[in-house]
């Protein structure tokens, strides 16, 4: 009879356990399901609050005029402001042609016929974004002019570095071409050098009152980098070859022209600079593009031309070059020496 007890009394304690722990199981289950429900609820709730985003409409376009820089700068300008004004952009042949042989461009093309059949409304830009740029009517719009200033484009910076991504064939042979430049050098800092010469030597002073890059701008934008950076080496492209071998002090040993001496592939020498750490500009947009790409520190030439130059009508300082980015002054004398003689 006791032993019966206590099988009695060890069965009922065990049946209150399982029940107690089925309970708590039950429970946290239900509490499980609350909370899933309210999860659920919210996500709901928030995609029903998250509105789809509107379909582009219209068919913008711009012109290609102008070399590489001149292209991208048009390239870049047109695909902001076409989503800016819920417009699609599309590309003329001749920009296809040329940009999409260096980069992974993503913009469709308009076939030509196309374009003769299509009644164009022509808005001209100038160099740099205005508010009424946002708010352009028309479903068929031609923007023209040479569009380049990263005003434009500055805000979806992310996705004008994605359409100018370079073919892997292109980055392959840039860092080949860069580690066989470094040789057996340790903690390499790549500088890209542009130096803008060929119509501009001309053209600056004797158009838009101007200079451009002289030998002294240049010892002191190396010398900048030379002073904060361990082993730089400054890899030299131009449309003046001749006058760089001339004008820059090779004594250090760690000068590089791409190409020693001879003209080289416009796309080719703008590869190799984007694929640098740094870069020293002169003038023009090819530089520009080159530094925005890189996205490490860009030395420029600034203040190149006279008070009263008509440039100044067409470009702006402070929409070319980034805030942070580091000007020099250029020197002005030669304009002065002729105005003053």
């Amino acid at each position: 009879m006791l032993f019966a007890f206590f099988l009695l009394v060890i069965i009922s304690f065990s049946y209150m356990y399982h029940a107690k722990v089925n309970v708590t199981m039950f429970t946290n289950h239900m509490q499980a399901e609350k909370l899933l429900s309210k999860t659920e609820e919210s996500v709901t709730e928030k995609s029903q609050n998250i509105e789809e985003p509107k379909p582009l409409t219209g068919m913008w376009t711009v012109n290609a005029i102008g070399r590489l820089g001149n292209l991208m700068g048009e390239y870049a300008t047109l695909y902001s402001l076409a989503k800016m004004n819920g417009r699609q952009a599309y590309i003329l042949p001749n920009m296809h042609s040329q940009l999409s042989k260096i980069f992974k461009i993503r913009l469709p093309v308009l076939h030509q016929e196309v374009i003769n059949r299509i009644k164009w409304r022509h808005y001209g830009l100038h160099d740099w974004m205005s508010e009424e740029y946002r708010h352009i009517k028309g479903d068929y719009i031609h923007l023209s002019g040479y569009p380049c200033s990263f005003t434009f484009y500055h805000h979806i910076k992310d996705e004008i570095l994605q359409e100018f991504t370079f073919h892997d064939f292109i980055k392959e042979e840039s860092y080949a071409y860069l580690n066989n430049v470094r040789g057996d050098k340790k903690n390499v800092t790549f500088v890209g050098v542009h130096v803008r010469r060929g119509d501009y030597v001309h053209v600056m002073p004797n158009t838009w009152k101007g200079v451009v890059a002289d030998k002294g701008y240049l010892q002191k934008a190396m010398d900048y980098f030379r002073n904060k950076y361990e082993n730089p080496l400054f890899i030299v492209t131009s449309n003046g070859m001749d006058w760089c071998k001339e004008n820059i002090n090779t004594s250090l040993g760690d000068i590089h022209f791409a190409g020693d001496g001879q003209e080289g592939s416009p796309g080719r020498d703008f590869a190799l600079l984007a694929h640098c750490n740094h870069t020293i500009m002169t003038i023009g947009t090819f530089g520009i593009w080159v530094g925005y790409l890189v996205g490490g520190e860009t030395i420029y030439l600034t203040n190149y031309t006279l008070t009263d130059s008509p440039f100044l009508k067409v470009f702006k300082y402070e929409a070319a070059f980034l805030p942070e980015w580091i000007g020099i002054p250029a020197d002005l004398s030669p304009l002065l020496n002729n105005k003053n003689p």
